[in-house]
């Protein structure tokens, strides 16, 4: 099956990775201390920043090695109404937060 950038993974034969385990590998592998398991916290400094996108990039690597697809997911699954505060945001920082975890994914687009 032919595929472009609108075919969703499921409408292809083609092999799709995608990561597993960011917050287990930033807490326990590299050391980060993640407020109820939310990642989106670390995009509030650089050194966050950075160790989500290199996360990121280890995988997207192994994509590029094997010439295979890639599904890269935003890291909020805690950025949401029910959560945001309790991380300790007020809720209007919920689109900023969002945005800036898309705005991640872009760059990586951009080197791969």
């Amino acid at each position: 099956m032919e595929t472009n950038k609108n075919t969703l993974p499921t409408e292809s034969d083609d092999v799709f990775l995608t990561d597993g385990g960011l917050e287990t590998t930033l807490i326990f592998l590299e050391g980060f201390d993640l407020p109820c398991f939310a990642a989106f916290d670390l995009l509030k400094h650089q050194p966050g920043y950075k160790a989500i996108k290199n996360y990121y990039k280890r995988y997207l690597n192994i994509a590029k090695k094997y010439k295979t697809n890639f599904i890269l997911e935003t890291p909020t699954w805690r950025a949401n109404p029910d959560w945001i505060q309790r991380i300790g945001y007020p809720r209007d920082e919920l689109s900023a937060l969002n945005k800036k975890a898309v705005v991640l994914l872009a760059e990586l687009k951009t080197i791969f």
